[in-house]
């Protein structure tokens, strides 16, 4: 499945190479049979820059291939600070096969292996843990040809002890035998001056074949980078010559071919406040008072169970307790010592609450008298920051033991930032727990249910598909932080809250079930994705990101949790789980077809391990459910390849691809999908975006997502599904840009690239019309691969869809022949998305157009255009 580009050809490499490396590198009738490799790692970067090359024939001038080339990174801990190759050390074996070992930091006690059979395309890295060091400190390795077995040593240090040396032997890089303390020393590195810098690493003897393919690997490279980096402020200077254009699209309707019916939809992720705070209709911050430091790994002093939470006056004070509280998933609870009526407990909302004058809000809360106290009432009231009233009610008399009390009331006015107070019309002890305050008019009418705004924003999208309950939140930072679905469903005061791998808090009141809930509103497959029993490849816990993966011994349980998430979504009322899907008001299965098990996964053996024991689980068990599988965060590179190998070897239907790229990629890769193989897994792009610097959603990124969506609607028989990410980000908290859609506590900003996604998912089909297109008189390349169209038919409709993107700086009149049909509409409907190429707010507008089986419009410059022509019965 690797990709490769057909660039060279006529391409000079020279602008974009090191200058000794080209200057000095042999003509080929007199290069040597061989040379010396040099390979090192710098301190740049805080080692974060990877395995370096040079090369020279004496040892005595060196030529640095790149110099800056990175022929292999390590994955080991989070991004940022971590992910460092420290004193790399290499040996081939007799075998052919390269090894390299490296230190990753100075504290843990394990060290890295990867294997490559080139130099260039390595196999999967590993992490041995050796627990008598303390860390892991210049590794080194060395082979016994007589035994076969490879002797690996380094130096743990450990103040003030001192410095001690340890060994270990392996045949496979994959069993090791118990770390031992040795003696002596053994230094196999040697250093170089390197463009002015002493470098130290090992020297090999090679054939300059392999030191070539380095120099062509880098050279593509750069050459690539050259293409990807091109963007559309340089578009007056590149295209200076370029004069309107006409252009031609001759489709053969007879054709036809199948394509995915669920080739649009939306990945769903808690980040960047896109449920508590956001989608989730709750108006009070921190109900449940279990705001945790942890959360925020210690980083917000402020940041604990009073989060959010004021007294309104002077004669009442406010402490959190865990005695006797309402559930052990809620240990924590507000107390309350009035001294004297009148004062409150108030909740500053997220950022403030707004209310709609007119609007009815449904506020409730667990109570309890402590201590014996007096029966007494509880005020509910809607406040302004100068003493406004929005809103009041008064709960019955509270008891000496947790009920739930709920009220509801009328806003008086409208309102930015309003706060909830909670009044004690008596003296005395309270205990409070699960303060909420939510709108009536939530999207449908559900209880416990979402911002009507922001869902309708996702729901005119059309998605065939919602995939919940995130990506990096669902394998979490640690074994501890995965997501545990059991945990999200059920009354809100029995769900068990965490830690959001963002840095914040999930409430779990979002979940399971109101994903599966929201997904049946809009008409949506739900797709909800669980951890492949590893956490997150760039987790901050449990080994410093290393992936311990669930023990082998809880595995079982932890399969039948997914087995029981299918019972969940599908079972009869009669069985367990179906039974508590039943009592939380939905005795009808809600169809579940599709599971995705892991998120851009380290494709490890541990990995391996696990998802293969997932997998056939499911295979066995469930075989109408189609399991859609990992390979990776990168459309290349280790993790893909090693994914796409499991992929095949187990038969997984469907494999999860991310990769976030420039436009300047996404225009040069339209060939991406045309050579997969089609009797492999199909394709679920679950993660994409357009990204330029400074991370703006504008109408160059969202017209280079239009331009590649094309060829993936060519390539619909291979591409199950798609979808943009990330989908919701509030603002004031955005984690992650660009996002598809931004918001505030008063209004849902849908960005250009929005539009895109909504002229796809309302405009999609069921067959693919092959057609051709030209460009009349202009051979550019440049030119040519900005220019893309898609021809779809939908057949239940009766439609079929032309959509013409033009990501040129001049206009494009375009002929459009529909060989075969007759029967066509004399007007369609035209939409078309355009403006200025660096706009963040354009767009579409929609007219009509007169058509037929040949008609001829004109593509804006800079535009994407979309006509439905119906098809006459």
């Amino acid at each position: 499945m690797k990709k490769l580009f057909a660039f060279m050809g006529s391409i000079c490499f020279i602008a974009f190479l090191c200058d000794p490396v080209q200057a000095a590198r042999p003509l080929s009738a007199n290069q040597p049979d061989s040379v010396y490799l040099f390979a090192y790692a710098t301190n740049k970067n805080f080692n974060r820059n990877g395995l370096h090359f040079a090369w020279s024939k004496d040892k005595t001038k060196w030529f640095c291939l790149g110099p800056e080339h990175s022929y292999l990174r390590c994955d080991y801990g989070r991004w940022g600070a971590e992910k460092r190759m420290i004193t790399p050390f290499i040996i081939q074996s007799p075998d052919g096969w390269w090894h390299c070992i490296w230190s990753l930091n100075e504290k843990d006690g394990t060290f890295a292996h990867a294997a490559s059979k080139d130099l260039i395309h390595w196999k999967r890295q590993s992490y041995p843990v050796m627990a008598q060091g303390k860390n892991c400190l210049q590794p080194e390795i060395a082979y016994r040809h007589e035994t076969g077995e490879y002797t690996i040593t380094w130096i743990s240090s450990s103040e003030p002890a001192g410095s001690t040396r340890y060994s270990t032997t392996t045949l496979d890089f994959k069993n090791y035998t118990p770390a031992k303390s040795c003696s002596g020393s053994s230094n196999k590195r040697e250093t170089f001056v390197l463009t002015d810098t002493p470098e130290t690493g090992t020297v090999h003897k090679v054939a300059w074949e392999t030191v070539e393919n380095l120099i062509n690997e880098y050279q593509l490279v750069a050459y690539k980078n050259q293409l990807f980096n091109e963007q559309a402020a340089d578009d007056p200077v590149r295209f200076a010559w370029l004069k309107p254009l006409h252009a031609t699209l001759l489709v053969d309707t007879r054709q036809s071919f199948p394509i995915s019916q669920h080739l649009f939809g939306v990945f769903f992720e808690d980040i960047s406040y896109a449920a508590d705070g956001g989608l989730y209709a709750e108006l009070v911050q921190n109900r449940d008072f279990e705001y945790d430091p942890s959360d925020k790994e210690g980083n917000d002093k402020t940041w604990n169970s009073y989060k959010a939470w004021s007294l309104t006056g002077n004669q009442m004070s406010f402490h959190i307790d865990t005695v006797s509280p309402i559930h052990p998933h809620n240990p924590h609870y507000a107390v309350l010592d009035v001294a004297s009526s009148g004062d409150g407990l108030a909740n500053e909302g997220f950022d403030g609450i707004v209310l709609k004058a007119g609007e009815k809000y449904n506020a409730s809360l667990f109570a309890r008298l402590l201590n014996g106290g007096k029966k007494g009432k509880l005020t509910v009231r809607l406040t302004g920051k100068n003493g406004e009233v929005y809103g009041t009610a008064i709960t019955r008399p509270i008891s000496s033991k947790w009920e739930k009390y709920t009220v509801s009331f009328t806003a008086l006015q409208d309102a930015v930032d309003a706060r909830l107070e909670v009044v004690p019309q008596f003296t005395g002890k309270i205990g409070l727990d699960m303060i909420s305050l939510f709108p009536q008019k939530t999207f449908k009418g559900r209880t416990n249910g979402l911002r009507p705004d922001i869902a309708q924003t996702i729901a005119d999208l059309h998605p065939r598909f919602v995939r919940f309950p995130g990506g990096c939140v669902a394998h979490g930072d640690g074994l501890g932080n995965i997501y545990r679905w059991k945990n999200t469903i059920g009354p809100l005061e029995a769900r068990k809250p965490q830690r959001n791998l963002w840095g914040y808090h999930q409430t779990a009141g979002l979940g399971y079930f109101e994903f599966f809930q929201f997904c049946e509103d809009i008409k949506a497959e739900p797709l909800p994705v669980i951890a492949a029993g590893v956490p997150c490849q760039n987790s901050g816990t449990g080994g410093s990101g290393q992936q311990g993966g669930i023990p082998m011994c809880d595995m079982p349980q932890y399969i039948q949790d997914i087995l029981d998430l299918i019972e969940y979504a599908n079972g009869d009322v009669k069985t367990t789980w179906g039974k508590k899907r039943a009592e939380a008001g939905h005795p009808q299965p809600f169809n579940l077809k599709y599971i995705g098990i892991g998120n851009e996964d380290l494709i490890t053996d541990i990995f391996e391990e696990r998802f293969t024991m997932i997998f056939n689980a499911l295979k066995e068990k469930h075989p109408e459910i189609t399991v859609i599988g990992t390979v990776g965060p990168f459309c290349e590179g280790t993790d893909y390849e090693e994914g796409w190998e499991i992929a095949t070897k187990l038969g997984v239907p469907i494999v999860d691809e991310h990769y976030y790229q420039t436009p300047g990629w996404f225009i040069y890769n339209q060939d991406f999908y045309d050579k997969y193989d089609r009797n492999k897994s199909k394709v679920y792009l679950g993660e994409y975006a357009a990204h330029l610097p400074g991370r703006p959603n504008n109408l160059e990124t969202a017209l280079a997502e239009a331009l590649y969506l094309t060829s993936v609607e060519r390539n619909g028989d291979v591409v199950e599904m798609t979808s943009y990410a990330p989908l919701l980000a509030k603002e004031g908290h955005t984690h992650w840009n660009p996002d598809l859609i931004y918001f505030n506590n008063r209004e849902v900003k849908p960005t250009v690239g929005y539009y895109v996604q909504q002229l796809y998912g309302q405009n999609a089909g069921n067959e693919y019309l092959p057609g051709k297109s030209s460009l009349a008189g202009n051979n550019n390349p440049a030119v040519q691969r900005r220019f893309a169209t898609s021809v779809v038919r939908d057949t239940l409709n009766q439609v079929v869809i032309v959509k013409l993107v033009n990501l040129l700086p001049v206009s494009i009149q375009t002929d459009v022949k529909l060989d075969g049909l007759t029967n066509l509409a004399s007007t369609g409907s035209r939409t078309v998305l355009t403006g200025e190429i660096s706009s963040k707010t354009a767009k579409p507008v929609s007219d009509s157009i007169p058509v037929g089986p040949e008609f001829s419009c004109s593509l804006p410059a800079y535009s994407f255009t979309v006509i439905r022509i119906k098809i006459n019965s």
